[in-house]
């Protein structure tokens, strides 16, 4: 016999059953999916449906609630702690709460408390201290001579009918009482200082002296000085009111030199009409030389650019 010549025997194999490969497959079209619906696309999976029958979520009856109030133990095996015992962890000297379990690393964490469960033997005498624990594990412990408590954690509650004591409790009365004791003290402290508060209201009319008088100045003499520190503020005032309601205007308030319409209207109007510069380039000129003047400052203020070309044409006392 040779390699080529093993085989399996008949009926140990079987071919696979291939979908979607014609009519002559037995399940070619459709796949044995049948037609349309949900069932016959993929990752179909109806949770709960076993076909028509009643699930089995709803065969088995209800049993119990979910307690709001329940606390998450955790569980130490004797086996464990036999395993802490002999690598160390735990040396018998001290009390074994679930802190200190958690501490030594027998315990991950402690959650709501410790409970000790299973049976086996304990290689040496331990004190615990949990919060439960089963009789085999209990035997345990105490067959190496060790000791189990565990800690008294039910609730103590009030009887049916009788009320609560309430006499350590400060009643309504007594802290309105407190409250305006507390607040006469205050007033005393608040009076002593209203004088002081008299006192320094002689600096506010000072300050309101001073507010009045900068009220009659020019919105535009400070910018104007910063090119001419003797600026009159009556001549500013003029120029003010020679533009009048156009200052209001954002685009009017000032002076685009890159715009050439714009320089032109100052040559035709106030160069020509209020400086009387009849000669259109040399306008052009001392209005370009103010631009240059005022190039350092983005925003060049409309009134103060007037009152610069009037001051190079000398003519300030003239608006």
């Amino acid at each position: 016999m040779r390699l080529n010549e093993l085989s399996d025997n008949p009926g140990a194999t079987k071919d696979r059953k291939r979908v979607g490969r014609g009519i002559g497959s037995g399940k070619g079209k459709t796949g044995g999916r049948g037609v349309k619906g949900q069932k016959s696309r993929s990752g179909v999976a109806i949770k709960g449906f076993e076909g028509g029958q009643m699930p089995i979520h709803m065969r088995l009856p209800k049993r119990g609630f979910n307690k709001p109030n329940r606390k998450r133990y955790a569980e130490l095996s004797i086996a464990n702690l036999n395993r802490a015992i002999e690598s160390g962890k735990i040396d018998g000297k001290t009390d074994m709460t679930a802190e200190a379990l958690v501490e030594a690393g027998v315990l991950r964490r402690a959650f709501d408390g410790v409970r000790l469960i299973g049976d086996g033997k304990v290689s040496k005498a331990v004190t615990l201290i949990v919060s439960g624990a089963t009789p085999a594990a209990t035997k345990a412990v105490e067959a190496a001579k060790g000791s189990v408590t565990v800690l008294d954690e039910t609730v103590t509650r009030r009887e049916k009918g009788v009320k609560a004591d309430k006499s350590g409790k400060v009643s309504k009365a007594d802290k309105k009482a407190a409250k305006a004791a507390a607040s006469a003290e205050e007033k005393p402290a608040k009076a002593e200082k209203k004088p002081a508060a008299k006192k320094a209201a002689a600096p506010k009319k000072a300050a309101a002296k001073k507010s009045e008088a900068s009220a009659d100045e020019s919105a535009y003499l400070a910018p104007t000085r910063e090119y001419d520190a003797d600026a009159d503020n009556a001549i500013v005032t003029k120029i003010e009111k020679y533009l009048g309601a156009s200052l209001k205007n954002r685009d009017a308030k000032y002076v685009s030199c890159s715009d050439e319409t714009e320089l032109e209207t100052i040559v035709k109007g106030f160069m020509k009409k209020k400086m009387g510069v009849e000669d259109k380039d040399a306008a052009m000129e001392k209005v370009k030389a103010v631009c240059e003047t005022m190039k350092p400052t983005r925003m060049k203020n409309r009134v103060t650019f007037y009152y610069l070309l009037a001051k190079n044409e000398g003519k300030l006392g003239d608006l």
